[in-house]
């Protein structure tokens, strides 16, 4: 069940591109520091995020049947 709302999405994929762009960016070990950026796109893109599963938060609105 998706608990991320539209905006929260939105920001999560382009911080994670923006983070991403770090492995391109930096030289030497420090690079591999970028992939962290794989985390906010990757729940971005599912809607899903552990942590807001954990703690009980919901930025999306609800779905009525």
């Amino acid at each position: 069940m998706k608990n991320e709302g539209l905006v929260d999405r939105v920001i999560r994929v382009i911080v994670g591109l923006g983070i991403l762009s770090l492995v391109f960016l930096l030289h030497g070990p420090a690079h591999w520091f970028g992939l962290i950026g794989l985390v906010p796109l990757i729940t971005g893109l599912a809607g899903i995020c552990p942590m807001y599963s954990l703690l009980g938060v919901r930025t999306c609105p609800l779905q009525q049947k």
